[in-house]
């Protein structure tokens, strides 16, 4: 359920379960509950994110920049241009300022994150062959 107070949104994470606001990865790899979309115009996209344990995910935002929060669980991320692999874990934030190609990796439990989108997605979008988000353009 969304509420609007004046300009306020609010929404609570338990509504979005098992509802189009989740998106589940067809590998099942991850799946993610779409916070804030393209729709509620404010340019930037918020999503709650599980990356699953112990699995591996080629990923390529050519169209979108992303700032990623670790809240629980581990794993890693491995930035394909350098080879060089960085462990995620609660308090680790990274960001892929420069569209960078990676793999994100889960690690022995599942990795709860917090992801910021710009520009913003739908909500509905799943990675393509490349591990990117369509254009907002598209």
């Amino acid at each position: 359920m969304t509420e609007v107070w004046a300009s306020l949104i609010i929404r609570n994470i338990n509504d979005m379960i098992s509802s189009s606001s989740e998106v589940v990865a067809p590998n099942g790899n991850w799946q993610s509950r779409r916070l804030i979309t393209a729709s509620d115009h404010m340019g930037f996209s918020l999503h709650d994110t599980i990356i699953k344990s112990g699995t591996e995910t080629k990923l390529w935002y050519k169209n979108h920049l992303e700032a990623v929060y670790c809240i629980s669980g581990d794993g890693s991320i491995e930035d394909l241009a350098t080879g060089i692999s960085h462990q995620i874990e609660p308090g680790v934030m990274y960001a892929l300022d420069q569209n960078d190609k990676h793999i994100l990796r889960g690690g022995s439990k599942d990795m709860r994150l917090v992801c910021v989108f710009y520009p913003a997605l739908r909500g509905d979008e799943i990675h393509d062959k490349n591990g990117s988000y369509p254009s907002s353009n598209s």
